[in-house]
């Protein structure tokens, strides 16, 4: 038996919507706009949680740009399940892989995870270059970083503004994991899905539970 969606999920969905929204305001003369995504994947629960989370979006956000780590052996079999199953229902549904080198594995230390998540950069910028995202949506894993600062390089250039929209993981119940640490302070929605959570960081935004 299927577990019905939480009213935070609808939430969600409503937030999600807001970027849309001004998309289309400025996009007037197309009866639907696209609206390109970027989504964050990381191995285990995190890519699970996202695609969780990507079930309930029209086929408006389209396409999308999935972005894993080249270590990351779990993520592209789920996400193209995912987009099989969505393929039924969206005929037209659009979607992309890439890989970029892992920035940060479990227990690196500090130093060496600076100078990693910097050989990733390489890989993401061109990437978030050529993908042009609208809205960069994701959850925690430490690729999301180098994405999300790539985004944020080609928005103070005048090339392209990406929405963020950063979903801390339901794993995270007092403390933030390192990717929301850092990107707290520059993703334009901070999600978090515990209430304690929301008392230590006012900036975030509480919808409890919604994957």
């Amino acid at each position: 038996m299927e577990r019905p969606l939480p009213v935070a999920f609808f939430l969600l969905l409503s937030l999600l919507l807001v970027p849309l929204v001004l998309l289309a305001r400025r996009r007037r003369s197309r009866r639907t706009p696209p609206f390109s995504l970027l989504v964050v994947a990381g191995s285990g629960g995190h890519t699970t949680e996202i695609l969780r989370l990507l079930s309930c979006l029209s086929e408006s956000y389209s396409p999308r740009h999935y972005v894993f780590a080249d270590s990351d052996t779990m993520s592209e079999a789920k996400i193209r399940s995912f987009e099989q199953k969505r393929a039924e229902t969206f005929s037209t549904s659009q979607f992309t892989l890439d890989r970029i080198p892992r920035s940060r594995e479990v227990r690196q230390s500090w130093t060496s995870s600076v100078v990693t998540t910097l050989y990733s950069m390489l890989y993401s910028l061109p990437l978030t270059y050529r993908r042009k995202p609208d809205l960069i949506l994701c959850n925690g894993p430490g690729t999301c970083v180098p994405v999300c600062i790539s985004a944020l390089l080609l928005g103070l250039l005048g090339i392209k503004r990406a929405i963020i929209v950063y979903v801390e993981s339901i794993c995270r119940v007092e403390t933030l994991s390192l990717s929301g640490k850092i990107l707290y302070y520059f993703s334009d929605y901070f999600i978090v899905q515990w209430p304690d959570l929301k008392e230590k960081y006012p900036k975030s935004i509480y919808l409890g539970r919604i994957v």
